[in-house]
């Protein structure tokens, strides 16, 4: 602490040094000022001044020297950083001089003093440049000195945008001596710009130069800082941008420059995410946490997506926010940092299984959650074809006695997060998910049908002391859950999402393996999964299934080029690929939509709505029955015809 303490104390002493230089310069410059007008007025010749000037000149050149010392202080002419001066120091500047200058002519008029008109006009003029020139000269010497110290390892830059954020990126490159970075050219799309300078770095050409202008100036860094620009254009210009070898940097968006704060210090590394090529779907969220606002929520499966929903929940105000977990690590690593950022915030955790009909109707009976959102389930599809009844115990099953739970406890709204695996499934996994939709939508028409009782309880064995309560029968009748589905794609950073793998192997020296060449999916943030989460739980009027509208589809092994690249690395040459085949149930594309379905618009132009399938619900209630019997006695022999008989979607392959 004492070091910290000295080191302001120097750094203050520091500073009243130099203001008081810059004074002591001030005052006197402003005397030589107005001394050389005069001398200049007489024809540089000290005897052929008239005396009555010379007298005014003395009697009052002193006054006029202080008032000028006061009025830039006031103008923060000593409190600028001049290494960094710009034109707002330079109008700050002007200013001072015009305002002293007149305050000048007043004074001598005040006092009956008579002047020449050119003693004030020299005067001012001079004065301006010799306020101006020691601060600016002060940052050019420093610039110079910059300059001297770069060496032979400099980054030579490129920058993608020659805007305002362009050329404030220049700028601040310029100046920051930590920097040792310097830009010979800029790209731009706009044609007018093409062969001209901005501060003496040439405007190169558009977007199709990129490559001929890393090359011909053999750049190191592209600072990529078109933050206007429609995701479309910036998808295309950093997938050019890293197609080249340099590292890659990028403005995140129109906020930093609006706020000022454009700066290489804002700048991130490109993210594999900026390459999706679609707009961040923004939307208005005022109405979500409206809703959650004083609301207990419950969340099942605190993994990316569930963890995510815990931290955006906490954020608005719930009454009460309860998560539910069979892996205690998660759950302890997110209600530390829920804890620590929320301490006013009635958090509970609970270590427990969703397939625990006993420990999730506990919960339900202890809590009474007004919303629930239902993450809790197996994802990966390779691990579910080696175990077929534990996706169905869990994922189906799981889901149906986690739903009857809030059902009969008068749940408000039940969110099930689902998957695009879960069209035309041809594994397990997907096929548990497209199961896990269809008891909500049963559920759903029940609820309608005004007849929720007459849903089959499935634990009955397990559950005879609680399901027996007479409450129990006059909750069901009265309730009115709403059940939702959201069905989205791959999320970008989750857990057994390829990126966090690809990461691995390319942080291994690779190789990095993708199962087919031609292998598709659509991707979309964790952000992004979260808001539509949360918006199907406000838009839900009770058996919808939520599709969001994700672009256009992405090669998988586009996307390890593209992240092997951004890695600092060149494919198939520091980090090979290799192709390694499809894994059980896995299918070259996924889909969105079955053709059985259709789509209804929402607010959201890129949320839509699938129109439920039609089943016979009664039929798929007792399937279900047959289902849990095969998965609870491990047969693993029959599941996947049971499942196929049930799911008439689902295709193994």
């Amino acid at each position: 602490m004492s070091n910290i303490g000295n080191n302001k104390k120097k750094r203050l002493e520091h500073w009243e040094q130099v203001t008081i230089l810059l004074i002591i310069y001030d005052f006197a410059s402003v005397i030589l000022s107005y001394f050389t007008a005069l001398w200049l007025r007489f024809d540089c010749t000290y005897s052929a001044i008239d005396h009555k000037y010379l007298n005014a000149f003395i009697n009052t050149i002193m006054l006029y020297a202080i008032f000028c010392v006061i009025t830039y202080w006031f103008l923060r002419l000593y409190r600028s950083i001049w290494r960094f001066a710009s034109y707002v120091e330079l109008l700050r500047t002007i200013m001072a001089t015009l305002v002293t200058g007149i305050g000048h002519i007043l004074m001598m008029v005040i006092l009956g003093k008579r002047m020449p008109a050119s003693y004030f006009v020299f005067g001012i003029i001079m004065q301006f440049g010799c306020t101006i020139g020691v601060r600016f000269a002060y940052r050019f010497i420093l610039l110079m000195r910059g300059q001297r110290a770069v060496n032979s390892v400099e980054k030579r830059v490129m920058i993608v945008g020659a805007g305002a954020a362009g050329q404030l990126i220049l700028r601040d490159i310029v100046a920051a001596k930590e920097v040792n970075e310097k830009v010979h050219c800029f790209i731009d799309d706009n044609p007018n710009k093409w062969g001209r300078y901005i501060d003496n770095v040439l405007v190169y050409g558009g977007r199709d130069c990129i490559m001929a202008a890393a090359e011909k100036y053999k750049i190191d860094k592209i600072y990529v800082a078109i933050p206007s620009a429609v995701a479309e254009d910036k998808r295309d210009i950093l997938r050019i941008c890293n197609e080249t070898d340099c590292e890659l940097m990028n403005l995140p968006g129109m906020y930093q420059l609006y706020t000022g704060e454009v700066s290489i210090s804002k700048m991130k590394p490109v993210q594999i995410e900026d390459l999706l090529g679609r707009d961040p779907i923004n939307p208005d969220m005022e109405e979500v946490f409206d809703y959650i606002k004083g609301k207990v929520v419950l969340i099942t499966g605190v993994g990316s997506i569930g963890s995510e929903l815990a931290r955006q929940i906490a954020s608005h105000n719930p009454k009460q926010l309860i998560m539910f977990d069979i892996y205690e690590n998660n759950a302890y690593d997110i209600q530390l940092e829920l804890k620590k950022k929320y301490p006013q915030l009635d958090l509970h955790t609970i270590i427990g299984s969703v397939r625990d009909s006993r420990k999730i109707f506990k919960v339900f009976e202890d809590f009474r959650p007004e919303i629930v959102y239902h993450a809790a389930a197996h994802k990966h599809v390779p691990l579910m074809e080696d175990s077929p009844c534990e996706a169905i115990k869990n994922n189906a099953i799981g889901t149906y006695k986690t739903a009857y739970a809030a059902m009969a406890h008068g749940c408000k709204k039940f969110v099930l997060i689902s998957t695009d695996k879960a069209v035309n499934p041809t594994n397990i996994m997907g096929a548990s998910k497209r199961l896990c939709e269809m008891i909500i939508q049963a559920f759903d028409a029940k609820i309608k049908e005004g007849n929720a009782y007459g849903i089959p309880q499935l634990f009955t064995h397990e559950m005879d002391d609680v399901i027996a309560k007479a409450e129990l029968r006059e909750e069901l009748k009265n309730t009115k859950t709403e059940f939702v589905a959201v069905r989205f794609g791959n999320v970008l950073g989750s857990n057994g999402s390829v990126i966090p793998i690809f990461k691995k192997q390319i942080e291994a020296g690779g190789p990095v393996t993708v199962t087919h060449p031609d292998i598709i999916r659509y991707f979309m943030t964790i952000p992004e999964a979260v808001s539509l989460v949360l918006l199907a739980g406000t838009y839900a009027k009770g058996g919808e299934i939520f599709v969001l509208d994700m672009g256009e589809p992405v090669k998988i092994v586009t996307l390890a080029r593209n992240l092997i690249r951004l890695s600092g690395y060149t494919p198939d040459v520091d980090i090979k690929l290799e192709f390694t085949g499809l894994r059980p149930g896995e299918k070259l594309y996924e889909e969105k939509l079955m053709s059985e379905e259709g789509l209804k618009k929402t607010k959201n132009d890129l949320i839509h709505i699938g129109c439920p399938i039609p089943f016979d619900t009664e039929e798929f209630l007792k399937q279900l029955e047959g289902l849990l019997e095969a998965a609870y006695k491990n047969k693993e022999g029959e599941i996947r015809e049971l499942v196929k008989t049930v799911v008439t979607t689902y295709q193994p392959v």
